[in-house]
């Protein structure tokens, strides 16, 4: 007998369409019900301590529980992208980064780097690490008492954290770059590997084409950041719309952790043009930051000068940074203290993923406080 390639009864589909129908007319409902409190992100309290410009500085007041160390207190900054918001790391109470380093007893501080307006078209990378960032560490410095504090960067802040050390390497005692592109073109000798999509898009565009959409746009604008994010993964992103918002309907918890994801891609922030412009052409293009011929503010940014101890870390399944840019990158640095820590998950379920919530703060932690030496100075 004859078979079709797929066998659809049509009663038993008008009855799963009724059924889908049902579970989204009920879905609507549930949607409608949630409060502003309960679809809120990035909750852990915190208290704004410095702010420049668009850019904000803040400090988390330590969590009421939280475990007291033996020694000095951990003192961390952590940097997060330009192209998203710092919420991401502190996402959902149950699924934050942020309180689980407070929950160990770290001293948190989180840079913010706002909503770029067209006047701020202008500023560079450079602009962003000996201005911005340096700034914010000077600022802890000065309140911790301290001279030097770990950094810890995230994807492109991961970037500018590393650069900064470079530059700066006596205000940093420890460096942490979580799923950081150090080697841009690392994915050229590992066609194999994972992702890439972004890497090779922005090696094929001309240096024309860059300058020219630089300077008829002005600022990068999040909505367009945003697409080429999802663009990576068209059909993965059009069933998460779909068949992947269906499933999660008749449940609260899933749907709340749907809606709240949400709520943060689509808050994306502009990104200034000339920050662009360097990013493409110096590092995606050129591979300027792991050839050491990266310069910021008339100095290089030599990979050499990180001296301090250096965890990286990296995700599995990241598709956005390809592992082969970012693992293995030891022996570009100055450092006789280099680890590694993969976890499991994409780009970023490293920070929300059920699976890298147990390894990723505790594993930080635990590195830094067994490197907690920081010199302590009177305040002024």
């Amino acid at each position: 007998m004859n078979r079709r390639p797929i066998d659809i009864q049509p009663l038993t589909l008008l009855r799963e369409l009724s059924e889908a129908q049902q579970k989204i007319a009920n879905g609507a409902q549930r949607i409608a019900r949630f409060s502003d409190s309960e679809l809120a992100i990035a909750t852990a309290p915190k208290d704004e301590v410095w702010r420049e410009d668009m850019v904000r500085l803040y400090h988390y007041r330590p969590a009421p529980q939280a475990t007291q160390p033996a020694g000095p207190p951990t003192i961390v900054l952590i940097a997060y992208a330009l192209v998203g918001r710092y919420q991401m790391i502190d996402l959902e109470a149950e699924r934050s980064f942020v309180r689980k380093l407070l929950a160990r007893g770290l001293h948190v501080y989180m840079v913010d780097w706002g909503e770029p307006q067209r006047r701020h078209r202008w500023l560079t990378i450079d602009d962003y690490v000996n201005g911005y960032l340096d700034s914010c560490v000077d600022v802890i410095r000065e309140r911790e008492a301290v001279d030097s504090i770990n950094l810890i960067g995230v994807c492109q802040g991961g970037v500018l954290s590393l650069c900064h050390a470079a530059l700066h390497p006596e205000k940093v005692r420890n460096l942490v770059l979580t799923v950081t592109p150090i080697d841009f073109h690392g994915d050229k000798a590992a066609p194999e590997a994972a992702g890439g999509y972004m890497n090779r898009w922005a090696r094929a565009l001309d240096g024309d084409d860059i300058d020219a959409l630089v300077d008829s746009m002005g600022n990068a604008s999040g909505p367009s950041v945003g697409h080429s994010f999802l663009m990576m993964n068209p059909v993965g992103n059009l069933a998460k719309y779909t068949l992947g918002l269906v499933d999660v309907l008749d449940d609260d918890a899933k749907l709340l952790n749907f809606l709240r994801m949400e709520r943060w891609i689509g808050d994306r922030p502009d990104t200034p043009g000339e920050f662009v412009r360097q990013w493409f052409k110096d590092l995606y293009q050129d591979n300027k930051l792991v050839r050491n011929a990266f310069v910021l503010g008339g100095r290089t940014v030599d990979l050499r000068q990180l001296t301090m101890p250096v965890l990286n870390v990296s995700a599995d399944g990241d598709v956005v940074i390809p592992t082969a840019c970012s693992r293995g990158q030891g022996a570009h640095f100055g450092t006789t203290d280099y680890a590694e820590l993969s976890v499991p998950g994409g780009h970023i379920g490293t920070f929300v993923g059920g699976k890298a919530q147990a390894v990723l703060a505790p594993g930080i932690a635990d590195w830094l406080e067994a490197r907690n030496q920081p010199r302590k100075r009177p305040p002024r």
